[in-house]
């Protein structure tokens, strides 16, 4: 199983603006930390914003913070609210596959992908950053400021 590209870049601009505490940041800034396309960055962060994720400001001193403390950004919640694909197709209530009727696959995939999501809500936007790594992390994306998780 693999996450979506929108669910990967979701999880980086929150880790991003967490480690960036109360300073805000542009999407370009976000950008190029991570050596990615500001225009897929923008469709992301206008989701982010509207769940309440975030804090998009606009105008001259606008830019992008973190809506609260990390501590409370749930992990699996996030990531059931960016991904939309289902493993296969019968999740859809496809008619692709001739044995749907009969299989018992749509069941096993069912409970392997609630032991994952199980798993991620264990975890909240702090968890991602542990005090033992943020510096590094701060390094690696050239972050100018740092958060107090």
């Amino acid at each position: 199983m693999y996450i979506t590209r929108y669910t990967d870049y979701s999880l980086r601009v929150l880790m991003y603006l967490a480690l960036k505490g109360e300073a805000q940041s542009t999407i370009r800034e976000i950008a190029e930390s991570y050596g990615i396309s500001k225009n897929h960055l923008m469709k992301v962060v206008q989701e982010l914003n509207s769940k309440g994720y975030l804090i998009a400001l606009r105008g001259k001193n606008g830019g992008l913070r973190l809506n609260g403390d990390a501590k409370n950004i749930n992990i699996g919640t996030l990531v059931r609210g960016t991904e939309q694909d289902a493993l296969v197709d019968c999740f859809k209530g496809g008619t692709g596959c001739i044995i749907t009727p009969a299989c018992h696959l749509k069941l096993v995939f069912a409970e392997a992908v609630e032991a994952f999501f199980k798993t991620l809500d264990q975890y909240s936007l702090a968890d991602l950053l542990p005090a033992q790594q943020q510096l590094e992390l701060v390094k690696l994306l050239r972050v100018d400021a740092i958060n107090r998780l």
